[in-house]
């Protein structure tokens, strides 16, 4: 039996991913940020009702005895770099491997590289800033030749879909839906606000964005709030940023929630979707929570896809292109 056994992309990406990687601790080392690393194995894991994740089914030697208490493979660093912060490190960023189960495709892997970053005194639009600062330096000069795009959610909703994003009409959108050619939204949805929206957006904004260059998406409704914080002068929305680049998501960003009780009540909330839906049974992170209530700094962070960001600058069309070993192949 003949063993294909070579890596899946060219010698060529995986010293172009070598060059990037060294890139991107250049540009954070000369800003003083600290590179840090955080289990990718933990007690816990996120809430998220949309994202599932690799469990240890076995019990697992904890604390040097056997508990039957489960491992997760993290889906981001986020929550264990958060404690960091609470500990007063400072600025920090981390590339770090995340697994997201069910995740395959084109732009998907269920491995894949991560890399996110927090600065502390930093405010969204300073975050939006410097990672404008970091795909410039990244990105061939083609790609990003002119100062990216910033709109907000609710603009460039209205422009693709002619909607208003934070006032949810269940007949306006499932009438949109259908003039937009998308009349199996209606069965999807049903009268649920986020995935309306979640829907209307990956099929009929999505695929415009970025297409002349970098798009930062900001100001997302509130009901999609993640853990971002209200905008104190708005609380119908939230202070989010995603970043797109060929109709492609390559980053997902906040101006950090610090409120505890807040936070434990998204948690819940999600908690309680998960269940409604089937999902794998999830716990609050106590950990994580008990890091916000000793003071989480005010901050801004984000998650940057390395592999998405690869397939961009090399212009391949699908991720396996530039993973020396998918999924498919490890």
């Amino acid at each position: 039996m003949t063993v294909l056994w070579q890596p899946a992309c060219s010698l060529d990406l995986i010293r172009l991913r070598a060059k990037l990687l060294h890139e991107i601790r250049c540009f954070f080392y000369a800003r003083n940020v600290l590179e840090v690393e955080t289990p990718i194995l933990c007690q816990s894991i996120g809430t998220d009702p949309y994202i599932d994740f690799f469990s240890t089914s076995t019990a697992a030697i904890l604390d040097g005895s056997i508990d039957n208490h489960c491992l997760y493979l993290q889906t981001s660093p986020e929550f264990a770099m958060k404690r960091l912060l609470a500990a007063n490190v400072g600025s920090i960023y981390q590339i770090s491997k995340v697994f997201r189960k069910g995740e395959s495709g084109r732009f998907h892997n269920p491995e894949f590289t991560l890399l996110e970053w927090y600065r502390t005194g930093f405010d969204l639009a300073q975050l939006m800033d410097e990672v404008e600062q970091l795909l410039k330096q990244l990105l061939p000069f083609e790609q990003f030749s002119a100062q990216a795009q910033r709109v907000t959610y609710s603009d460039v909703f209205r422009q693709y879909t002619g909607l208003d994003a934070l006032a949810f009409d269940q007949a306006q959108y499932q009438s949109a839906a259908e003039k937009l050619g998308f009349p199996e939204a209606i069965g999807v949805c049903a009268n649920d606000h986020v995935t309306w929206l979640d829907f209307l957006f990956s099929h009929s904004v999505q695929p415009h964005l970025g297409n002349a260059g970098v798009c930062m998406i900001y100001d997302y409704p509130a009901c999609l709030p993640s853990l971002a914080r209200l905008n104190s002068n708005d609380a119908r929305i939230v202070e989010r940023v995603e970043v797109f680049i060929h109709g492609i998501e390559l980053g997902n960003g906040y101006y950090e929630l610090t409120d505890t009780d807040q936070q434990r009540a998204r948690f819940e909330q999600e908690i309680l979707l998960r269940n409604s839906n089937g999902a794998q049974k999830v716990n609050v992170d106590e950990r994580f929570l008990g890091a916000l209530r000793s003071g989480l700094p005010d901050c801004s962070g984000i998650a940057l896809g390395l592999d998405r960001l690869l397939m961009i600058i090399s212009q391949k069309s699908h991720i396996d292109e530039v993973l020396a070993f998918p999924v498919s192949n490890a």
